[in-house]
């Protein structure tokens, strides 16, 4: 794979290293700020990797046969960005460009850069995006690829790091090579286990994975155990590297003070020309392996049929999400499936028994999902990953970094608010409309009927982004006809009037809640507007806005969601400069196990109460 013989490959290797620890220094120092103890360490891995192991084209990150590398410790981009400097993407000056405004190469990786699948940094998570890469390469697209992880040894406590070993191992990934830089030391202290490579492997054999011991700085060792790590099959391979923290830099190598500290411009200098001193010149001619290239059918999506649902059905807006997803999956072959062993809850398990092969199931480990999904989405595929409203909360750092990297995912919660009934408050979703719609760019839809969430499958499936659908436990009537269309930033007006005195907004259960409050307010002479608000984030404030003007306005939102952050607030602020009198009926404090409607009445959520209110404000 080079242009030199296999004996002077590792001295080859070490000057690359030293190399990207130079950049590192550099760019740091000119930065004022960054990691460079955190990259000499794995300098030595990366060099390998990048100028003997991986195959890929360095001049397209991008194209699907390359092999992978995901940067989990991420606070060592200044490594990643100089390895590609080294192979010709980027220019060295570009580097000292680094952690500054008018640049990309910023303090930690995203995907603003062709060569990064997943922003990463908040620690814990490289893993499971490389499980997702590799699902896509071992089971859908069927490649040789091979995906390398590079983690820190201090977020290898992070409880999704674990989660991800179990699943890699379930999955049997023999194209999943992770590395972990085991140099001793965190940001404030030295790490759990410091150097202890057989506590660690104890760990991670006992996880399955097929596990290696090396010296990290040795790049003989390096290039066996890369090796042995491609020749096992079956399962997943973890390469152990005892290194140094600020290896290459005589002051700073294996102290515990220099953690997130750039060297100063003497300091730099300094060490810059003792590591130049063992550099050869010209540098060293090493050739990168092209990938294997795989002959992909070309797929198109087609439209999604239309539901059978009558008007007299009665359908849970879950169970329509997944008789839509096993229609998807007929009509558009890049669509995938995660689960975290719910899916006879979120009925995903009508596309998991259609597409065995492109279901991924994650057991109970809701952080792993995600993270594969966005991994997946990396892939070109368009993952739809269905838990429990309240578990998302788990993976909730996963989904921050996804909107982050403005990644493909579509993320389906289930069993939302007080309406689940007896479970009681522990899987009650209360605050998922809030959490969701907190992130940038994301689509936040809430369909209140069977008809809706179907239609609105399609939308996510084509909408590129991040979007949640929140979906709810009962049955609910089937309000919208076969022909009924629905676009993401829509609404629907269900009730008007030229004489409507307040508008009530709502989504879900509370919707049929609003219905019903209409029919009797009716017979009191008491004409009220009724927005079916499916679409929380982007909203249809044009249509918001028109109906409070009608009506006074006077706006009632209705909402099975704590009253902070969810559909009232979101109307509040599309609201905020119209001079309208906004009031909120939601939930206020933590729930109680009971029968659904008997909660929706007894927390202010039933059309008894609806009424109360709706004759308070209109007296």
């Amino acid at each position: 794979m080079t242009t030199i013989g296999a004996a002077q490959l590792p001295e080859q290797l070490r000057q690359k290293a030293d190399q990207l620890r130079i950049h590192s220094i550099r760019a740091t120092t000119q930065a004022g700020n960054g990691h460079p103890t955190s990259c000499c360490s794995a300098a030595d891995i990366v060099a390998t990797l990048f100028f003997s192991v991986m195959r890929y084209d360095p001049k397209n990150p991008r194209n699907p046969d390359n092999d992978r590398f995901v940067l989990s410790k991420g606070h060592a981009a200044p490594l990643l960005y100089a390895a590609w400097a080294e192979v010709g993407l980027l220019k060295p000056q570009e580097l000292l460009e680094l952690r500054t405004l008018e640049s990309d190469l910023e303090g930690h990786p995203t995907p603003r850069l062709s060569f990064v699948d997943m922003a990463t940094g908040s620690l814990g998570q490289g893993l499971s995006v490389g499980i997702g890469i590799a699902l896509n390469n071992k089971y859908l697209d069927k490649t040789s690829a091979r995906t390398y992880v590079v983690l820190g040894d201090g977020e290898s406590v992070e409880g999704s790091v674990w989660e991800a070993a179990d699943v890699a191992r379930q999955g049997q990934l023999d194209n999943l090579c992770a590395i972990i830089d085991i140099n001793r030391l965190g940001q404030s202290d030295p790490t759990m286990l410091e150097h202890n490579l057989d506590a660690y492997k104890a760990r991670w054999e006992g996880f399955g994975w097929h596990t290696i011991c090396v010296n990290g700085h040795d790049h003989a060792e390096l290039l066996k155990a890369f090796s042995e790590a491609s020749q096992t099959t079956g399962r997943p391979s973890m390469i152990l590297a005892k290194t140094f923290k600020g290896k290459g830099i005589p002051f700073a190598e294996d102290h515990p003070t220099w953690h997130g500290k750039p060297l100063n411009t003497q300091q730099a200098d300094e060490v810059v020309a003792l590591l130049n001193q063992s550099l050869t010149s010209p540098a060293p001619a090493l050739s990168i392996a092209p990938p294997t290239t795989v002959q992909r059918a070309k797929s198109s999506a087609k439209p999604l049929p239309a539901p059978s649902y009558g008007p007299t059905d009665s359908v849970a807006t879950r169970e329509a999400f997944g008789e839509a997803l096993a229609q998807l999956g007929e009509v558009n072959p890049l669509v995938v499936g995660l689960d975290a062993d719910v899916k006879n809850s979120t009925y995903t398990d009508k596309f998991g028994k259609r597409f065995p092969e492109r279901f991924f199931e994650n057991f109970i480990a809701e952080q792993n999902m995600v993270g594969a999904a966005a991994g997946l989405a990396a892939c070109g595929k368009i993952p739809f990953a269905a838990t429990f409203a309240a578990f998302f909360t788990r993976a909730y750092d996963f989904i921050r970094m996804a909107a982050i990297s403005q990644s493909n995912i579509k993320l389906m919660g289930s069993h939302v608010g007080v309406s689940i009934g007896e479970d009681g408050p522990s899987q009650m979703g209360l605050e998922d409309l809030a959490m969701m719609a907190a992130q940038p760019g994301m689509v936040v839809l809430y369909p209140s009927d069977g008809m809706c969430a179907y239609r609105l499958v399609e939308s996510m499936a084509n909408h590129k982004g991040m979007v949640y659908m929140r979906t709810g436990r009962p049955k609910t009537p089937i309000l919208y006809g076969q022909d009924e269309t629905f676009t993401i930033g829509g609404s629907k007006v269900l009730r008007q009037s030229n004489n409507d005195q307040l508008t009530i907004v709502a989504a879900g259960v509370t919707l049929f809640e609003a219905l019903k409050a209409y029919d009797e307010l009716q017979k009191s002479g008491i004409t009220v507007r009724i927005i079916d608000l499916y679409s929380i984030a982007p909203i249809d404030a044009g249509t918001l806005r028109e109906a409070a003007k009608a009506t006074n306005n006077l706006v009632l939102t209705v909402e099975d969601h704590y009253l902070h952050g969810g559909l009232g607030d979101a109307v509040m602020s599309a609201l905020s400069t119209e001079g309208v009198r906004l009031h909120k009926m939601g939930i206020q404090e933590i729930a109680h196990s009971g029968k659904p409607a008997q909660l929706l009445d007894h927390y202010g959520l039933s059309a008894r109460a609806i009424i109360e209110k709706v004759k308070q404000l209109v007296a």
